[in-house]
């Protein structure tokens, strides 16, 4: 017996919970990795539009947060939740499948181009898969965090409280991985008739990991503890909640009697035991309320990631580091101290947290906007002199005179009022030539000259820097004859002589990119690599003639790249790192530990459900008004995340905790005493007559 139980618990933690944690990690990875390729996908494979791209995926990662409702009521009212973590992670990993055969360029490819003859089959293809593994995702999500809290028993809080912790981390790491793995996954080159991008292998590896975590999860079958669902719950309890208000309202005459609780009025119809377990239920989900608004101001973080390539993965890393310390240290001193931290008090600090975050965001922000290029406003336009010729230019404005020696540029943009805007062009021993344009006013504008008589004006596009720390790159023309240029994937097309393409955005770090052109040679080099991209700046490529005929790159400096140190940046991940691990954690405990034995799960995707309301919200609201200045959008997220954070205080303040645990075995008890009595309706009477004697 003693080597059974040493294998049914290790360090007092049932054996079980290592199959639900591994399989969460691998299910996480699965999810972060596959979603991290899916907007890169619709541009480049599918081809869709950033607007469309962009709205799909929004709409998916939405659905995901939504599902958990429907997997909680199967779980809770039928299948129970094992049986529905299997048959979802089932349906979640064909739906892997799907979307990476969706991917295959040769399954459509007929005449070898390398383009699919038929991309609505592919487009088809991954919207199953999507759909799939929506259901999927969302489905077991509610479901594995509350069949872990299942496994432990009666006394085991803490050993409970710390699966949590333990849970989170593993959704974390997962991410972590697979957000930094796939993308390398798919910069491979594959294909059968043509070589390109490999997405069927950056897709396939999330679907291999799927396929893992379902094979893991049914290994550990019998060491679970399987709690079996107790019939239709929720209608039950949409029928309690309807017949008490009913009741309520035609027993609203003074001459009734009030009731301790709303839900009392059910009375007459429903146990006690039910009304009691959906008090536990509703008592939650009103401290919910506020919760929505929380995730929505939360989800904000992405716009405080100033060098998004470097940051993206920092907040993943510091909840690893973080969890063990919170679990293991901070928590522990605080005990300590003697201070009772309950879980709403701990959520209530990681709102306070992740407010705070927002004022070191704004912080920041202050110290960028002094490093940032100033760009034209109302009735102003900047020009920069960009001379592509062989020959020293002059070219005077109103108030000033530059001149450029052969390929060089202005230093830096100079602004002018578009009204009053007189330019000439002239060099040494030629007629002045005016600049006949339309400037348009609140824009920037490069000014290309090769000749005293030759010139080109190019409106720029940039009216700010770019954005999500991206770089933007474009070329012009000093080669003569029209060229295209591949970049990392984007086309460059037909830029004409002595004219610029329009700028294309990249991430950090050495791109290359390959000139094509039938005017150059086989014998020339055509592939040239860029210098290293930091972030947020903007270069001008000028290709131009060497006296063999081949091409060669000059690089102008357009915006440069943000100066703002990294160091900087990490107070704000850090305070939103500790307020996530605070308020995250404690949320799914706290849901698992106030709900009822049969509505675990619902009190889980109830949890989740605040997240899908409060994306919800974002998007609704996204653009609905901007900020002229960034710090002041920053200090607002900081004051609407504090009113929420006293709120939601409030709200804790008069919340009484339960340990449904016990209620329904008292509940038990009382039914058994009233089974005895139905059974023997003399015991009771004759232990109050010995009682009497």
């Amino acid at each position: 017996m003693g080597l059974f139980s040493l294998c049914q618990s290790c360090f007092g933690y049932p054996l079980s919970i290592f199959f639900i944690v591994v399989n969460e990690f691998c299910e996480r990875f699965s999810y972060y990795g596959m979603r991290a390729l899916l907007i890169l996908y619709f541009q480049r494979f599918l081809g869709w539009n950033d607007n469309l791209g962009t709205a799909i995926y929004h709409t998916f990662v939405a659905l995901c947060y939504l599902t958990p409702i429907l997997g909680a009521l199967i779980a809770d009212s039928w299948l129970g939740k094992f049986k529905t973590i299997v048959s979802l992670s089932i349906v979640y990993t064909i739906g892997q499948v799907v979307i990476a055969v969706s991917s295959i360029n040769d399954l459509t490819d007929f005449n070898h181009d390398g383009t699919p003859n038929n991309i609505s089959v592919h487009v088809a293809l991954s919207m199953i898969g999507l759909v799939l593994i929506a259901l999927g995702t969302g489905g077991i999500k509610p479901c594995v965090s509350a069949f872990g809290g299942d496994q432990f028993e009666e006394g085991q809080e803490k050993q409970r409280n710390r699966f949590f912790s333990i849970f989170y981390l593993a959704i974390n790491a997962g991410s972590l991985l697979s957000t930094i793995i796939t993308p390398m996954l798919r910069v491979q080159v594959c294909g059968i008739h043509s070589k390109q991008a490999c997405y069927p292998l950056a897709f396939g590896v999330p679907a291999a990991l799927m396929a893992v975590s379902l094979i893991v999860f049914v290994i550990g079958s019998g060491m679970y503890k399987k709690v079996q669902p107790q019939g239709n719950i929720m209608s039950k309890v949409a029928r309690c909640i309807g017949f008490a208000i009913k009741n309520r309202i035609s027993h609203r005459s003074k001459k009734f009697p009030k009731r301790e609780h709303w839900l009392d009025w059910a009375s007459e119809k429903y146990d006690e035991r039910l009304i009691s377990q959906i008090k536990m239920v509703t008592r939650v989900m009103f401290l919910y309320i506020p919760l929505p608004m929380f995730w929505a101001l939360f989800d904000q973080q992405g716009i405080i990631e100033i060098q998004p390539d470097q940051m993206q993965t920092v907040n993943a890393i510091l909840i690893v580091i973080m969890v063990p310390i919170v679990d293991a240290v901070v928590y522990p001193l605080i005990a300590k101290c003697g201070l009772n931290f309950t879980s709403l008090k701990k959520m209530t600090v990681g709102m306070f947290l992740a407010s705070m975050a927002f004022v070191a965001a704004a912080i920041v922000q202050v110290d960028i906007d002094k490093t940032l290029p100033v760009f034209p406003k109302g009735n102003e336009v900047q020009i920069k002199v960009l001379n592509i010729g062989n020959n020293s230019m002059t070219v005077s404005f109103p108030g000033t005179t530059v001149t450029c020696d052969q390929m060089s540029q202005t230093n830096g943009f100079m602004t002018f009022n578009v009204d009053n805007l007189s330019i000439n062009i002239s060099s040494t021993g030629t007629p002045v030539t005016p600049v006949t344009h339309n400037f348009e006013s609140g824009h920037r504008h490069t000014l290309l000259v090769w000749a005293p008589s030759n010139y080109q004006v190019v409106k720029d596009g940039l009216n700010q820097k770019p954005e999500k720390g991206r770089n933007g790159i474009r070329f012009v023309n000093a080669f003569g004859e029209s060229f295209s240029v591949t970049m990392d994937g984007e086309v460059y097309n037909n830029v004409s002589g002595h004219n610029a393409s329009e700028y294309l955005f990249f991430s950090s770090g050495v791109k290359s990119f390959t000139i094509n052109s039938p005017e150059i040679s086989q014998q020339c080099e055509k592939q040239f690599k860029t210098s290293y991209l930091e972030f947020g700046s903007a270069f001008t490529y000028v290709i131009t003639r060497k006296s063999d005929g081949c091409p060669e790159p000059k690089i102008f400096e357009d915006i440069s790249p943000n100066t703002v140190s990294m160091a900087l940046q990490i107070p704000q991940y850090f305070l939103l790192t500790c307020g996530e691990v605070v308020f995250s954690i404690t949320g799914l405990e706290f849901s698992y530990s106030q709900a009822p034995s049969n509505m675990k799960s619902v009190l889980q995707a109830g949890w989740l459900l605040t997240v899908a309301v409060g994306n919800i919200i974002v998007l609704i609201v996204a653009g609905a008004g901007q900020f002229s200045e960034q710090w002041a959008e920053y200090v607002l997220f900081a004051a609407l995340l504090l009113v929420v954070c006293i709120i939601f205080a409030i709200m804790a303040r008069f919340y009484t905790y339960v340990n449904p645990a016990e209620i329904e075995a008292q509940f038990d008890e009382d039914d058994k005493e009233d089974d005895l009595e139905k059974s023997n309706p003399y015991a009771k009477l004759d232990f109050v007559s010995q009682t009497q004697m």
